[in-house]
């Protein structure tokens, strides 16, 4: 059984504040939540199979059959697979009528050809990216010129038609987006970054609400 988790490391992670963190809780619990523990000892949650099934609305089922028909069109084995499992799960928790509504959606997707070029590197990086784990790459930039980098990679982006990782590079120092289809190689580290991670992302979301600011100023002088 996992260790409990301070109510401390769980608002760092996701960024709200403690008072946030124990109303949460509360509402979890308010909810059905099986969640052991208490303040100033620590939190685990309990998996409970008595739990009542999810209900969704209709339009709720026709955002879960878009999203997962647009994620079987990316080109990703591995998640187009995961899609069709959640569907399945999410089908068997509906009663007759929710599951015909999902199967027969008005909302569908065609695409003829994959979004994304299927690349080698990513489920290596996804992995990396949940583990919170440092990785080294070979990377080809658009001037073809091939470099060495250490990264902690923070999230896969998907760009209208490319795979980025957003990273920080610990060459630069700063935030990097780098495109996978010119990853050339990509291996673990072993060093975790955790629970940098969260942090990060809160420092780039801010990073880039500044820049809009300083884009917006700009435009209007």
């Amino acid at each position: 059984m996992p260790a409990p988790i301070t109510a401390a490391r769980l608002a760092g992670e996701t960024g709200v504040s403690l008072r946030s963190l124990y109303r949460d809780i509360d509402s979890l619990r308010a909810a059905g939540a099986r969640i052991e523990g208490e303040r100033g000892y620590g939190y685990r949650l309990t998996e409970d199979f008595a739990l009542p099934p999810q209900t969704f609305s209709r339009e709720e089922i026709e955002a879960i059959a878009l999203g997962m028909a647009e994620v079987r069109h990316m080109g990703d084995p591995n998640l187009a697979k995961a899609a069709t499992s959640v569907l399945a799960k999410v089908a068997a928790s509906l009663p007759d009528d929710g599951e015909q509504h999902l199967f027969h959606a008005v909302s569908q997707v065609y695409r003829p050809d994959a979004r994304y070029a299927e690349t080698d590197h990513v489920d290596a990086i996804r992995q990396a990216t949940w583990n919170e784990e440092m990785l080294e790459i070979r990377y080809r930039d658009k001037s073809q010129s091939v470099s060495k980098r250490t990264i902690l990679p923070l999230a896969i982006i998907y760009t209208d038609r490319t795979l980025t990782v957003l990273s920080w590079c610990c060459l630069r120092e700063d935030f990097r987006m780098f495109r996978l289809d010119r990853i050339m190689d990509a291996k673990a580290t072993g060093r975790s970054f955790r629970p940098r991670r969260a942090s990060l992302l809160r420092d780039y979301s801010a990073k880039l609400r500044d820049d809009d600011k300083a884009g917006s100023a700009g435009e209007q002088s």
